[in-house]
């Protein structure tokens, strides 16, 4: 009997570290995505410019005509860079390759005006497909109770943030979603914005990341003020709902809670079932990723790149400002790298081909 417990229990204790081998080794195969090592030269194909306007912020998702459809913002330039806060429209691009060449199709999204929570502009926008139908995702802003007309946002746009009205733009920026079933729209709105700021994140809830996992739970990612800090420092937090327009649950622990970040993008890869985000620290593209989609940590490869972006003419892009990061994935593997960049007082969306290296 003695001897039958013995090996009963040697059994288990090789299976118990067998399953932990194996996990180990799942663990390092799910850190192993090199961005950085997949991106190639940036072509010129792969620079979406406006003359009369200012690009920013692109996302792509690919149609059942086959094309890659492109959602964006832009604003005009006569307004300066700062109009996003007043004049920002969400527009739509076509193209045959998730890097372009890209064309205008059209405007698909503008502020509502007065009385409605998207009253004034509408940015940095998400495209996603759940269950047969198109959502995309926004931010939008008030000025409350007060009535404007297009010249106060004209004056509006050249403020500094500490202009009472300037700054009720910032603290009323919130997250939204509108729905259609094609698209090309039309799109419907909802009456209200997705979620309020709470827990890891206070005064806003901007710049969404969204995507569900192989059970239907969504993770909806948002930033905002970091609570109780008197520096200028935003925090990333997760809520989670089981539809694309919520309910969403906002969760104690913030994504990142540590550094000043931005402007997260992620998606669910259904092959290793882990969740990965993309994001700026200002100097940097970062990646973080999580197997849960509520814990994330850094990734084996955890800097994307800085900022600096090779050129096919072997010459370098050095921007002021390398924004709104956007990982464009078809089948599970990331195809384009997706970057917003303000260089002097020009602005304009990059595309730069990833491509898997053996």
């Amino acid at each position: 009997m003695k001897y039958n417990i013995i090996k009963i229990f040697s059994k288990s204790l090789v299976s118990l570290l067998f399953f932990y081998s194996v996990c180990a080794v799942s663990q390092e195969n799910k850190k192993s995505l090199n961005i950085n090592e997949m991106m190639e030269p940036l072509k010129q194909d792969g620079i979406f410019r406006d003359t009369a306007y200012y690009n920013w912020g692109g996302s792509i998702i690919k149609g059942e005509d086959e094309n890659y459809h492109l959602f964006y913002s832009r604003w005009k330039r006569e307004y300066t860079f700062n109009g996003w806060l007043t004049f920002s429209e969400i527009a739509h691009a076509v193209s045959k390759t998730p890097t372009g060449p890209w064309n205008y199709k059209e405007t698909v999204l503008k502020g509502r005006g007065h009385g409605n929570w998207d009253a004034i502009t509408v940015h940095n926008p998400k495209i996603k497909y759940f269950e047969g139908k198109y959502y995309l995702y926004y931010i939008a802003t008030n000025l409350g109770d007060k009535e404007f007309t297009h010249k106060d946002l004209i004056d509006l746009s050249t403020k500094s943030l500490k202009t009472k009205d300037r700054g009720t733009l910032r603290k009323n920026q919130r997250t939204g979603v509108a729905v259609s079933t094609s698209i090309n729209g039309p799109w419907q709105r909802m009456d209200n914005a997705l979620i309020e700021p709470s827990g890891p994140i206070a005064t806003i809830t901007v710049n969404p990341a969204i995507d569900k996992d192989s059970d239907g739970n969504y993770y909806l990612i948002v930033k905002g003020d970091k609570p109780n800090e008197k520096r200028f420092i935003r925090n990333q937090a997760i809520a989670t709902s089981k539809s694309p327009v919520g309910p969403f649950k906002m969760q104690p622990n913030p994504v990142i809670g540590n550094l000043d970040t931005e402007d997260v993008s992620m998606w669910y890869d259904e092959n290793e079932a882990i969740f990965y985000a993309v994001f700026h620290a200002h100097k940097f593209i970062g990646l973080m990723t999580s197997l849960d989609g509520l814990n994330w940590n850094k990734a084996h490869y955890y800097n994307i790149t800085n900022k600096k972006i090779a050129l096919d003419n072997g010459a370098f892009l050095i921007p002021n400002r390398m924004e709104r990061p956007f990982i464009y994935v078809e089948n599970n593997i990331p195809i384009a790298l997706c970057l917003a960049i303000k260089k002097e007082d020009d602005s304009y969306i990059v595309f730069i081909p990833l491509e898997k290296k053996e």
